[in-house]
């Protein structure tokens, strides 16, 4: 994907995401380490600059919580900042490939352990 290819891309999920929770108020993205952080904070500079509102901003290493752990290695454990409560928010979680499903699964159940 062209760095051209990639602006288009965020632009559209930026409108999208605006459009189906009219506006961003309850809005929370949240990178999942490592390579969906500069992903979400592609993401935040695109829904702030479209909506022109701040959208907190958090990372979430769920190294620990993979179906897969042990079979794999693992890397040094990395941050997880959840920036605000997220009870009643919508929470866009942000990877940098689809492939199982298993680290949004993983993420899911992460952030079942931090009171969502």
């Amino acid at each position: 994907m062209s760095a051209d290819d990639m602006q288009r891309a965020t632009k559209r999920m930026a409108h999208e995401i605006i459009e189906r929770n009219q506006g961003l108020d309850d809005v929370v993205v949240i990178g999942l380490q490592t390579g969906g952080v500069p992903l979400a904070a592609r993401l935040c500079q695109a829904l702030e600059f479209i909506d022109g509102s701040e959208v907190p901003l958090g990372c979430l290493d769920v190294a620990f919580y993979r179906d897969d752990i042990g079979l794999r290695p693992v890397l040094p454990e990395t941050v997880t900042n959840i920036p605000c409560d997220l009870d009643g928010r919508t929470v866009v979680l942000v990877d940098d490939v689809l492939f199982t499903g298993r680290t949004i699964r993983a993420a899911l159940d992460a952030l079942s352990d931090y009171g969502r």
